[in-house]
């Protein structure tokens, strides 16, 4: 049993902590407005669930998933999550977060900026993919015919494998992507993101096998 601390509780956080209680793990949740106000999601998600402070919940996690927003990246807690594997879910968008030249001219990967506000930590891009209903719906056994495929970076194999087997037990494989300086090639508008599971009206979503994410990867251009 792994607990997982998460730092921002919304769509994909909430989703990806869903998952993990199924599979047995303890959660840690945080958010930026208090742990009293998730009361209603640890009630629903049941005694393997909990609430904190995000460094807290930080200091909790022998995995930890960062689900905020781009604009939220300087206030996030380094500390406890020195030589931690962190899952960076993140998405930037300017019209949410506020112009960052860096990722506008897409000299630089989300990722990349990230672990400059915690550079000590292990990071490894995944989940940021994939609309999170589709992430709760297509979950499937080992060896099922149609198990779905997530993308993967980093620069930690290690953490990577440790990232690759908590997916695993949730129900998803995955494609290793790379470096986190390829990390790009899974952000918002490649051809990686979204589509490949279907559009967010299909709620279900689509299964998705390795060939068709690796095919997805190699399309993406910058």
């Amino acid at each position: 049993m792994t607990t997982v601390g998460f730092i921002g509780s919304g769509q994909i956080g909430s989703a990806v902590a869903r998952l993990a209680i199924e599979a047995g793990h303890r959660v840690v949740l945080s958010n930026s407005r208090g742990p009293e106000t998730l009361a209603d999601l640890i009630a629903e998600l049941g005694p393997q669930a909990s609430a904190a402070s995000s460094t807290d919940a930080a200091a909790a996690g022998d995995i930890v998933v960062v689900a905020v927003p781009v604009r939220a990246f300087p206030g996030l807690p380094a500390a406890p999550l020195v030589g931690k594997t962190v899952i960076d879910t993140c998405n930037y968008g300017s019209e949410r977060d506020g112009p960052i030249p860096e990722l506008d001219d897409k000299s630089l990967p989300s990722s990349a900026l990230l672990l400059r506000y915690l550079p000590d930590a292990v990071l490894v891009k995944a989940f940021n993919n994939i609309f999170y209903k589709h992430l709760l719906s297509l979950g499937r056994p080992v060896g099922a015919a149609d198990r779905s495929y997530l993308p993967i970076a980093g620069d930690s194999a290690e953490a990577k494998a440790t990232v690759a087997e908590f997916i695993d037990s949730i129900g998803y494989s995955v494609v290793d992507t790379g470096p986190l300086a390829d990390s790009w090639r899974q952000e918002t508008s490649t051809p990686v993101w979204g589509t490949p599971y279907g559009p967010y009206s299909e709620e279900e979503g689509r299964p998705v096998g390795a060939n068709a994410i690796r095919a997805a990867l190699a399309r993406a251009t910058r």
